[in-house]
């Protein structure tokens, strides 16, 4: 269980909806789609309805400083069927990587390759209480195009499984090509946070708002007020 589990949800019901695409880059096909994640019927370019809205000021922040880069919409809606598809593939590429096979694996390996999936991943829970993130339709994961129509170099890729991933990675490092990085991360996260999202502590591009990890991020910063989560799972 995660910290942010022991927050309450009060749902609020508001609605999934689609996401207007046409303001954002977005990567075409969707990348787990085409891993062949099980969305069924669902979309992952859906959010709930004030995430979108929050997004779109997000866009807004960013054009006033940088008129033609954007947002780009990696993830956002994930069925809980699609985590469970998710942390079963990152767990099988890191033992492909490491050149061993599931069969094989001795138990501390096994709990030492899980440790490091789960470092990244949600756990794919069905209970109520403690959602995935991206299952309540509240968190989204981003990163930045400029104006040439170029993915920024963000110094790691999203869902890498490793100390890349943290957002202050790059932060005292003084090679001139990492403080670039550092920077891309820091503008993707003003615009955000200055929009009402919060960053999860270990990934530069998973962004929240209205969801447990959001309302925990923000007691921390404001102890003196006590945030509950507005949105729960949704399927």
């Amino acid at each position: 269980m995660k910290p942010y589990h022991q927050i309450p949800i009060v749902e609020c019901g508001e609605p999934l909806v689609k996401i207007p695409l046409e303001l954002f880059a977005v990567e075409s096909p969707h990348p787990y789609e085409k891993l062949g994640a099980p969305y069924g019927e669902h979309s992952p370019y859906y959010l709930r309805q004030s995430v979108i809205e929050n997004l779109i000021q997000a866009q807004n922040y960013l054009h006033l400083l940088l008129p033609n880069w954007r947002i780009q919409i990696f993830d956002a809606y994930r069925p809980v069927a699609v985590q469970q598809f998710m942390v079963d593939y990152s767990f099988a590429e890191v033992v492909q990587q490491r050149g061993l096979t599931q069969v094989d694996l001795l138990p501390n390996q096994r709990q030492k390759i899980w440790e490091l999936v789960y470092e990244i991943w949600a756990v794919p829970s069905l209970d109520k209480q403690t959602p995935p993130p991206h299952s309540t339709g509240a968190a989204v994961d981003v990163t930045l195009v400029n104006d040439a129509g170029q993915v920024v170099n963000m110094g790691s890729l999203i869902d890498e499984l490793s100390e890349r991933s943290h957002p202050d990675y790059y932060a005292n490092n003084s090679h001139p090509q990492t403080q670039e990085y550092h920077a891309h991360r820091q503008l993707l996260r003003d615009v955000m946070l200055k929009a009402g999202f919060q960053r999860n502590p270990k990934e530069w591009w998973h962004f929240s708002f209205g969801d447990q990890m959001w309302a925990w991020l923000n007691n921390q910063i404001h102890p003196a007020n006590l945030f509950t989560a507005r949105y729960g799972r949704i399927i």
